[in-house]
Order: structure tokens, then C-alpha cells, then sequence
């Protein structure tokens, strides 16, 4: 990921959003309907579209494999908690699918 560091009040840090000190939202949009993920039953709706099945080994979190692949997504219960990482971990997995956009 790009940004700018920022010097403020003695702390350096990284700003992504080149400056301003509130970062930007993501949004991780499905590319072939151009949906965006507001919901886990939206994005298990497309992940099961795309080969995926449900585990539930785990009460702590939603988790997701692919047969065809050593692929694990596992994303926290609560999608508030639903952060970059887990989308980027993702589009990862799901190449030419997903996409994170600013929003």
C-alpha cells in the first residue's frame, strides 16, 4: 500500500490517504456485477458462486475453502470487524474477481 508520512506532535506515521488524518474507507467490490460487499451474505453469496464452501469448525469466525485449492479465508464473526486485511486476503485468493476500492 502507498501513502505519505506524516510528522505530527512528535509521531511519525503513515497516512494512506495521502495527508489528510482521517484514513479513507475501503469497500471490496465484486468486479463481474460491480456489487459491493456491505454484508457476509452478500460475500458468501458470491464466494459460494465461485467454488467455495462454508467450515464451521471455528465459533469465533466465518470461515471459507476452496476444493480445488489449499485456500483458507477465515474473517471474524462480526462484520464490523471486517477490515482491508481480511479483503485484500480475499482478492488475493480470488484473483481477477475482488477488488478494494477507496471510498
Amino acid at each position: 500500500m502507498s501513502g505519505v508520512w506524516v510528522f505530527k506532535n512528535g509521531v511519525v506515521r503513515l497516512v494512506e490517504n495521502g495527508g489528510s488524518d482521517s484514513p479513507r474507507r475501503k469497500v471490496m467490490v465484486h468486479v463481474a456485477s460491480g456489487e459491493a460487499i456491505t454484508s457476509y451474505s452478500v460475500l458468501e453469496r458470491i464466494l459460494f458462486s465461485l467454488g467455495w464452501e462454508r467450515y464451521y469448525d471455528d465459533p469465533e469466525l466465518l470461515q471459507f475453502h476452496k476444493r480445488s485449492t489449499v485456500h483458507l479465508i477465515s474473517l471474524p464473526r462480526d462484520f464490523n470487524k471486517f477490515k482491508s486485511i481480511h479483503m485484500y486476503d480475499i482478492v488475493v485468493k480470488n484473483r481477477n474477481e475482488f477488488e478494494v476500492r477507496d471510498m
